[in-house]
């Protein structure tokens, strides 16, 4: 049923130049500064957390092979066919977002556990400078390397599955580069095992192609 058409009133018109006034306001709090210490200090209002939500894809309701493309913080070049053939984890965090310093141990400690059976894991850095995500890689120890996406590149690709607001969140993709889990918010360590277990159970076809190792990258 179409609704009637209501012309724009004043109230209405005040109301959406609140919304716009108040997108700029969030937007402005994502300026770069690549002093680690001040965006520590940051108090958080500039995301929108998580509820810690976890929803698993079977085999057959996944969809189409994550199709991005991008670049590491060494210059490496991330492709489609760096997630074929082999278990991939996604995580999309920034510097200053308190969930995402909270679970960057347990995020680093999974990625030693299942390195050995051919696991990556990857960052996506939605919002810092080099300085600032190597800085934040090094305080936390972390190994594995992440993608600088400021322009919003990739997660526009990802669209359907991390939404730009809700940092962290974390995917899981089966052999065939498909997104088989999302963690939206901060991670869980059993959880995020267990979903990696289950995709790594898969008899998930290998792709022919060789894909690259990023193991011992850094950010």
């Amino acid at each position: 049923m179409n609704l009637p058409y209501e012309p724009l009133n004043r109230r209405h018109a005040i109301a959406a130049i609140s919304l716009t006034s108040a997108a700029f306001l969030l937007s402005a709090c994502g300026s770069d500064n690549d002093d680690l210490a001040q965006r520590a200090s940051n108090d958080g209002t500039n995301y929108v957390a998580g509820d810690g939500s976890v929803e698993e894809f079977a085999p057959e309701s996944r969809g189409e092979p994550v199709a991005f493309e991008s670049t590491l913080f060494d210059g490496t070049e991330i492709t489609a066919e760096t997630f074929e053939g082999r278990v991939s984890v996604l995580n999309f965090w920034y510097a200053a977002c308190p969930p995402c310093r909270a679970e960057a141990p347990d995020l680093q400690a999974i990625h030693e556990e299942f390195e050995p059976e051919g696991v990556q894991f990857l960052g996506v850095n939605t919002r810092d400078t080099q300085p600032t995500a190597e800085a934040f890689e090094r305080n936390f120890g972390i190994t594995y390397p992440s993608m600088e996406d400021r322009t919003g590149q990739v997660m526009m690709a990802m669209t359907d599955y991390a939404h730009p607001s809700a940092v962290p969140t974390t995917l899981v993709l089966d052999k065939e580069g498909r997104v088989s889990a999302r963690i939206v918010g901060i991670v869980e360590p059993g959880t995020l095992r267990a979903l990696i277990e289950t995709v790594l159970a898969e008899n998930a076809p290998a792709a022919s192609a060789s894909p690259g190792n990023f193991e011992d990258g850094s950010g």
